[in-house]
């Protein structure tokens, strides 16, 4: 791991030996209150990491055939011809060349994945505003306790878990991250008590055999301290271990505080409330120049005026911003509805967030609350286990409550106000700034679905994936709506690899189109059990696709030689494959193949569709901006007896009629599993 910190390139890190120290075995503080973690895991964080399998790269072959298959439902037979000839003349020149040196390359850097510093090259290397084009979001659900919603309530005791979090992570007592097949074996404290004596080194085997599958936590320490910063043509993570203070941001002005003391223990949980209630109480006016609208600009925009920001004496009050733990937003605001709340939670005014951070907890007036987070240091794994955990802690164990007395502190002393030198090029950027950002979220429309007419524990009784179905309405609700079958993205976590980031699944399949089309344009000419087997092989190749990006062909008998089970992990997606060798060309100089200048490979990768699932008992919604001009940005769950969508759209599309399209798809989809004809 310390390799990677310190070759990584653009990866800036304070005291890398003391990081990976914490990264690479447990650590125990000589303060050890329970108030100070969150839990004691008996296996210690790290403890599988070492011997986490490597993210492996797929046979060529593999990938063309798999590429052809996605292209299918896509194209007419001409075009198809075309691309079918462009992708077998790669396999065999080109394309046979790049895979020999990816496999290489990959090879002489076992510590590491063959995506990760193509990944991290390409989010850091974008120009375009984090906001919309990366930065995701996710609201918490309320806390089922109505008073403990009161923001001032609700804030200490999230920034109070969010540090129990930190330092459980940081001693290694935060139990390890773990996919469990068969839970009833392997999700015991019996196990664990035994695992926790199997060497790091051949712990991940231990867990393989009782059907679990840990999953990479190396971005974890990226939670913390952890701020992307803008430089001219690629941005750079910086990370400062050694911070204890929070950033806070309200109207646009910024506070720092510590939450962490010289000791490294939490400060008091009433001693953070008087801050926070000092803060809440300051009646200053909204900055007039706030800085954190910079943080929405174009990325070398954004560098040439931080470089001004430097210059004019504001390079201590940044290093501030960029080490602090975290970004706590407090807005003034009470949220109307879902549509308000996404709208805040995703982009907010572009003045009272730094956008930068790792992560912003993001608090309303009315105590709604959200995580908004920056892309390229992790995926959604490691903060979705954050906000899991952080929901947990503060509805089952607060340590402050409605009507508790803020300490007696002197929090004038405390609190410390970030000041700025700005000179007339300082104003006259962060106004232009706000004009960019107000234009560009000004285009953004966002409207949400809740079907209630079934969910998960109805399509399970089908024996029906729950997230093939959810696609396939989509499909339906596209094809109905623009009578088009068109490019379709689903995020898939690869962390049961090592250093493993996000694979793509095609949910755009023939069997989809096949199926969109009997239900949308000539349902007459379908029995109903016709259509319920269409359904089915739907639910059967989506769910053999989601497998084979994940975690490739998982074995279905635990009762064999473990002399190689790693070779049984086997990443079967296309997308990252390709990625990773047209980075490698254009890394190297070279021209690239015709396949990759083929109108087709463009086509499949302009995803008008991007989708993504979240389904968690903290969760109340999530969302994201489209990933193109003329898309649909699909965040959806899948509950037990309902199913719900946030999408988002630019003014190319309609997201109302699109919904509409969408529910339309789904009653008739559970209108067949009914038995009945549809009309």
């Amino acid at each position: 791991m310390a390799n990677l910190l310190s070759l990584q390139r653009g990866v800036c890190v304070r005291n890398p030996g003391r990081l990976a120290s914490w990264l690479a075995q447990p650590r125990r503080c000589k303060h050890d209150e329970s108030a100070e973690y969150l839990h004691r895991s008996v296996v210690p964080s790290m403890h599988y990491q070492k011997s986490l399998p490597r993210l492996p790269v797929p046979k060529l072959e593999d990938t063309i055939t798999r590429y052809l298959a996605a292209q299918k439902p896509l194209l007419n037979d001409d075009q198809f011809r075309t691309t079918e000839n462009l992708a077998k003349d790669f396999q065999s020149t080109a394309g046979k060349t790049l895979h020999e040196e990816l496999v290489a390359q990959d090879k002489s850097n076992k510590h590491t994945s063959y995506i990760s510093a193509p990944w991290f090259d390409m989010y850091l290397s974008a120009r375009e505003s984090v906001v919309l084009n990366f930065n995701p979001f996710m609201s918490f659900n309320p806390d089922p306790r109505a008073e403990y919603n009161d923001q001032l309530v609700r804030a200490t005791n999230m920034v109070c878990s969010a540090v129990r979090f930190m330092k459980t992570l940081r001693v290694g007592l935060l139990a390890p991250e773990v996919f469990h097949l068969n839970p009833a074996k392997s999700d015991t404290d019996g196990f664990k008590r035994l695992i926790r004596w199997v060497p790091p080194s051949l712990s991940w085997y231990g867990a393989y055999m009782v059907n679990a599958y840990p999953l990479d936590m190396s971005q974890y320490f990226r939670l913390f301290n952890s701020t992307r910063v803008p430089k001219l043509g690629r941005d750079e993570l910086f990370t400062d271990v050694k911070g204890r203070h929070l950033l806070v941001m309200r109207k646009g002005n910024m506070y720092t505080f510590d939450v962490v003391d010289r000791d490294g223990n939490m400060v008091k949980p009433g001693e953070i409330q008087a801050h926070l209630s000092f803060i809440l109480a300051d009646e200053s006016p909204a900055a007039a120049h706030p800085l954190g609208a910079l943080t929405s600009e174009n990325r070398d925009v954004w560098a040439g005026l931080r470089d001004k920001l430097v210059a004019a004496g504001n390079g201590e009050a940044l290093q501030a911003v960029d080490s602090a733990l975290f970004c706590l937003c407090l807005d003034d605001e009470d949220m109307r509805d879902h549509i308000h709340t996404s709208h805040n939670m995703l982009h907010g005014d572009g003045c009272n967030r730094w956008y930068d951070k790792s992560f912003s907890v993001v608090l309303a007036r009315d105590g709604q609350a959200a995580i908004n987070f920056e892309h390229s240091w992790g995926d959604g794994v490691a903060v979705l286990r954050f906000q899991n955990e952080i929901f947990k802690d503060t509805t089952e164990k607060p340590l402050v409550h409605p009507g508790s007395a803020p300490a007696g502190v002197d929090s004038a002393a405390a609190v410390r106000r970030l000041h700025f030198h700005l000179d007339d090029a300082l104003r006259a950027g962060i106004a232009t700034a706000k004009e960019n950002f107000d234009a560009a979220v000004s285009k953004l429309t966002i409207d949400a679905l809740e079907f209630k007419k079934g969910g998960k524990e109805q399509l399970k009784k089908q024996k029906l994936s729950p997230d093939a179905v959810s696609q396939l309405a989509f499909q339906m609700g596209f094809l109905r709506q623009y009578g088009q079958t068109v490019a379709t993205y689903e995020s898939c976590s690869t962390a049961a690899f090592k250093h493993g980031r996000t694979e793509t699944i095609r949910p755009a399949t023939v069997h989809t189109k096949r199926c969109a089309e009997a239900f949308v344009q000539r349902p007459g000419e379908h029995s109903v059990e016709q259509l319920v087997e269409m359904l089915k092989d739907c639910s059967k190749y989506h769910g053999q696709l989601t497998k084979e990006a994940a975690m490739g062909k998982l074995p279905h008998n635990q009762n064999h030689s473990l002399y190689n089970p790693k070779q049984r992990l086997q990443s079967q997606g296309f997308d990252r494959h390709l990625f990773a060798m047209r980075y490698l060309a254009n890394a190297k100089g070279q021209a690239l193949h015709d396949f990759y200048q083929d109108p087709a490979y463009g086509a499949i990768n302009h995803n008008i569709l991007s989708t993504s699932t979240l389904t968690s008992p903290a969760v109340s919604l999530g969302g994201f901006a489209p990933v193109v001009p003329d898309g649909f940005g699909v965040g959806y769950g899948v509950h037990d007896d309902w199913i719900g969508c946030n999408v988002s759209s630019y003014p190319s599309r309609n997201v109302h009629e699109f919904l509409q399209c969408v529910d339309k798809s789904l009653e008739d989809i559970f209108t067949v599993l009914e038995g009945k004809p549809i009309s």
